[in-house]
C-alpha cells in the first residue's frame, strides 16, 4: 500500500489499542471489516472506526460480504490530501482542547481521582468518558457540563468500555438502564452492566503493596480467589467487633 510519509508518521503515532487495530489491518489487507474487528474482539464497530477518525485519520465505509455471504460494512483509508485541504486535523485538535476544559472542570469539581476506583491519579493520566456511553445517549447540549460526564484512569476506561461493548444494553440502548449502573453512576447504583451484584474496586499502591502480596500468598495458601480472601478478613473484622 502506497501511503505518503507525513500521513506514515500520523498512523505510526497511533497507541489507542482499538484505532491501532483498525489501522494495522488496512495496512495488512487494504480494508478493515466488521466481521475482522469481531474478531479481534471488538464488537461495536462504529466505535473503533470513531476511534480512528477522531485522531484525524480519514475512513471511508462501503459494503462487502462477510464469510457466510451476509453484507456488512468495511472501512479503508479515506483522502488524506483532502482531509488536510479541509483542515480535518485541526477540528480533531480543536475537540482535544474542548476535552482539556471539560477534564479541568472536572477536576475543579470532583478532584483529580478516577470515579471508579476511587483513587487519586496524576491528573496527566485521567481521561474524560460520558457516564452513559456515547453510543446510547449521544452528546449532551452542553459539553462542558459536568454531570455527564467522569474522569476514568486509563485502566478503568478500558474496563468500562470492555463491560459496556458486552453489555445487553448496548444492542437495546435504554438509556435508563445506563443511568443506573455502576459504570455511569458507581456512587448509586443498580446493577454492573445487566448483573445485579455490587462491586469494590481496591488500589495497592507504596508500602500498601506489601497487603496486596499477604492477600496473594493467602489465597494461594488455600487455593482460593483473592476476593473470598478479603471477604473472610471482612467477616473476621465484624465477628471480633460483636464480641
Amino acid at each position: 500500500m502506497n501511503i505518503p510519509e507525513d500521513f506514515k508518521e500520523v498512523l505510526d503515532a497511533v497507541t489507542n489499542k482499538r484505532a491501532r487495530f483498525v489501522i494495522d489491518t488496512i495496512l495488512d489487507k487494504g480494508f478493515c471489516s466488521t466481521e475482522d474487528l469481531k474478531n479481534g474482539g471488538y464488537e461495536h464497530a462504529p466505535r473503533a472506526a470513531r476511534d480512528v477518525r477522531e485522531l484525524g485519520i480519514p475512513l471511508d465505509t462501503f459494503k462487502i460480504k462477510d464469510s457466510s455471504g451476509k453484507t456488512i460494512a468495511a472501512y479503508k483509508f479515506g483522502d488524506w490530501e483532502a482531509a488536510k485541504k479541509s483542515n480535518q486535523l485541526s477540528k480533531v485538535s480543536g475537540r482535544t482542547q474542548m476535552t482539556e476544559k471539560l477534564k479541568n472542570a472536572l477536576i475543579d469539581r470532583y478532584g483529580a481521582k478516577c470515579y471508579l476506583y476511587g483513587e487519586e491519579y496524576p491528573a496527566r493520566l485521567l481521561q474524560p468518558d460520558h457516564r452513559v456511553p456515547y453510543e446510547i445517549g449521544g452528546d449532551p447540549i452542553d459539553m462542558l457540563n459536568t454531570d455527564y460526564f467522569m474522569l476514568l484512569s486509563p485502566s478503568a476506561n478500558r474496563d468500562k468500555s470492555w463491560a459496556c461493548e458486552h453489555c445487553p444494553n448496548w444492542t437495546e440502548k435504554n438509556i435508563e438502564m445506563c443511568q443506573t449502573c455502576y459504570y455511569a453512576y458507581p456512587e448509586e447504583y443498580q446493577h454492573i452492566a445487566g448483573v445485579k451484584e455490587k462491586k469494590l474496586d481496591i488500589i495497592f499502591n507504596n508500602e500498601d503493596i506489601s497487603l496486596f502480596n499477604e492477600i496473594v500468598k493467602e489465597a494461594n495458601l488455600h487455593k482460593t480467589s483473592y476476593q473470598s480472601v478479603v471477604k473472610r478478613i471482612i467477616k473476621y473484622y465484624h465477628r471480633i467487633n460483636d464480641e
